[in-house]
């Protein structure tokens, strides 16, 4: 990087502390902190949910999984595409939970202030893991771009500190707000970083193997000429290939299921817009502006993988696929294109962990805080200590990505900690007889099944470890398919001392397959495997919660009743309004009854309004129509 570089770098960072600044003056209490006052109306949305959901990591995971597996890669990022739809109904409910956080509707449903700080607690830890996965990107990004050290330290050591006190010192100071008008700036950015490497690359790949008269234009036939032609199929491009179409459809269904219970969605989900339709438009626009910057970042990873393919660290790391291919091709300009992508990369960083830091500020303070420890607490303490429990979210989410650099194992983990709660939510939504002491079951069962047990079981029966039975790898039958994976261990088998022995986690659910329905594990692929980890995770919370609300007594019927009207109740943007609405409904439980999907039984679905079906379905005539475009990519110059 030159001088120039690191001046774009210091000209973004003081515009980002400026707007801290001239935001901390509009905040008078949590409601401004938190919410922005509920003000928010369709292009703060739609940035806010393009901001919040887009990090540093998905460009860097689209260029690693691209790199990795062609074009079917971009799974890794695209995976959200068939989600989207869903936006268009839950955004409603989150406006209509009318709660600063979703540990106070945790609270409210369950009747249970133990069941907030459990959410709290789940909320704090997924956002330091989702944040130390954005950091590690910019690491990723940065090494190739400054070199292995900064300042006598690893530059991932300084620079990710850096960058967390920056995004740390204008989210505490301007709240919500502070981070929407920085989310409608980086936004810009964000697209820009999309498109920057493109023309430049496609120029490279033409110069070092086109043919004289060829343009930058014809870089796409000439990356066809020379990749296999598998690089270019959207879907399991090759046998070995991470991203199957079985392997997609579970990831999506996973997804579905966790994304819409995951703490920032009540603000940028809908909660903090004026209205309804502003929620809904903005939740579904912002996330579909992200679809189409990750055909970007796909075509530029099929540049780096044209020019660099047989790099032997990009072979070993292919995180850092992005940041060389920055280097390289931006650069020898030396006109500040390498700082304004860094800076590109941190505004997308930066634009979701101060959303992801704010929303956990406030789960600690009306979940924990004033519950527990200062029922009495005023509007300034509790925004002093909002700021306070932002800063070490933050904190934990460097500490994790400085100790566990793997991009995708931190990717994975994202999937799986929201099933902890996945029922809860789900069932409590829809499904009276979901009861608080099931809903106690469940968390305990997660956290059991999906943490603990794979850790103690091999410590109290050590043997497992080199158990024959236990120390099997695949072998697939395809020749070409990646093969030699444990099916047991997470950390694979090693040779010690001619002793076959396995490493890291157990993975007992194997059992089910392996030992009771009695599939042969041993002949099916990688990503098999991989996939097979996530359905007992997706099903087994589900079953459990369903099965300890029937044996459990039921939760109180008036609590219920307040809870269901005023999920029924539609918002009026005048909050005067939609107060006297709310008690309207308050007095008169059954005032939307008449459109229960089952009357007179325990379920709480609604008829569509021609609103909620014909949005729906325009969601998924575009997710159809991303596809085609992106498959339409793939065919250019082919």
């Amino acid at each position: 990087m030159n001088l120039i570089d690191y001046l774009v770098l210091a000209i973004y960072f003081s515009g980002m502390a400026g707007i801290g600044f001239w935001a901390m003056r509009q905040v008078k209490g949590q409601e401004d902190f938190f919410m922005g006052g509920r003000k928010f109306g369709k292009l703060f949305q739609t940035f806010a949910a393009f901001g919040a959901g887009t990090g540093s990591a998905d460009p860097v995971n689209t260029a690693r999984g691209t790199f990795a597996n062609g074009m079917s890669g971009m799974w890794g990022v695209m995976y959200w595409l068939f989600v989207t739809p869903i936006y268009w109904i839950s955004a409603v409910w989150y406006r209509r939970m009318r709660c600063l956080t979703l540990g106070d509707w945790f609270v409210e449903r369950y009747e249970s202030k133990s069941i907030g700080v459990a959410y709290a607690i789940f909320g704090c830890f997924y956002y330091m893991v989702y944040g130390a996965m954005l950091f590690t990107a910019i690491g990723k990004v940065a090494v190739p771009l400054m070199g292995e050290e900064l300042l006598g330290m690893k530059t991932e050591y300084v620079l990710v500190p850096l960058v967390a006190i920056i995004v740390t010192f204008y989210g505490v100071l301007g709240g919500i707000t502070a981070a929407y008008w920085t989310d409608l700036i980086q936004g810009i950015c964000i697209i820009l970083l999309s498109i920057l490497l493109i023309p430049f690359g496609l120029n490279a790949v033409v110069k070092k193997f086109g043919s004289t008269g060829d343009t930058w234009t014809d870089g796409f036939r000439v990356m066809h000429e020379q990749l296999p032609e598998s690089t270019f199929t959207i879907v399991g491009g090759s046998a070995a290939s991470e991203f199957p179409i079985y392997a997609i459809v579970v990831i999506v269904i996973m997804n579905i299921i966790g994304i819409v219970l995951t703490p920032h969605f009540i603000v940028t989900g809908g909660g903090s817009a004026k209205s309804e339709h502003d929620a809904r438009v903005g939740l579904v626009t912002g996330n579909f502006i992200k679809r189409f910057c990750t055909i970007g970042w796909v075509i530029t990873a099929l540049i780096v993988l044209t020019l660099y393919g047989s790099d032997a660290a990009l072979i070993k790391d292919a995180d850092m696929a992005w940041g060389v291919a920055t280097k390289e091709l931006l650069g020898p300009l030396g006109i500040g294109l390498v700082g304004l992508m860094l800076a590109c990369l941190l505004a997308a960083l930066m634009s979701s962990v101060d959303c992801y830091m704010l929303v956990c500020s406030a789960l600690v303070v009306r979940n924990i805080y004033v519950p527990y420890l200062n029922p009495g607490a005023g509007e300034q303490d509790c925004l002093r200590l909002g700021r306070i429990a932002g800063g070490i979210v933050v904190l934990g989410a460097v500490v994790i990505s400085v100790t566990m650099l793997d991009m995708f194992k931190q990717l994975e983990l994202t999937w799986i900690v929201p099933m902890t709660f996945a029922a809860l939510f789900w069932l409590g939504m829809f499904w009276r007889r979901a009861t608080t002491r099931a809903g106690w079951v469940t968390i305990v069962f997660c956290l059991l099944t999906f943490f603990v047990l794979p850790r103690t079981i091999p410590a109290v029966a050590p043997g497992l470890r080199t158990n024959p039975a236990y120390t099997q790898v695949n072998q697939p039958a395809d020749s070409n398919a990646a093969g030699g994976k444990s099916i047991y261990w997470t950390g694979g088998i090693t040779d010690v001392k001619g002793v076959t022995r396995g490493e890291g986690s157990f993975r007992f659910d194997m059992i089910i397959y392996d030992k009771m329905l009695g599939f042969d594990l041993t002949k099916v692929r990688n990503a098999t495997l991989k996939t097979l980890e996530f359905p007992f995770k997706i099903i087994a919370p589900f079953l459990v919660m369903i099965i300890a609300s029937l044996l459990t007594k039921p939760n109180s019927k008036k609590a219920l009743d307040r809870l269901y009207v005023k999920m029924k109740t539609p918002v009026n943007p005048d909050p005067e309004q939609d107060s006297r609405e709310i008690d309207v409904s308050y007095a008169k439980p059954n005032r939307f009854d008449d459109r229960k999907l089952f009357p007179g039984t325990q379920l709480e679905f609604q008829r569509p309004t021609a609103m909620d079906f014909w949005g729906f379905l325009a969601c998924f005539a575009i997710c159809f129509g991303i596809i085609g475009l992106v498959l339409w990519v793939a065919q250019i110059g082919a």
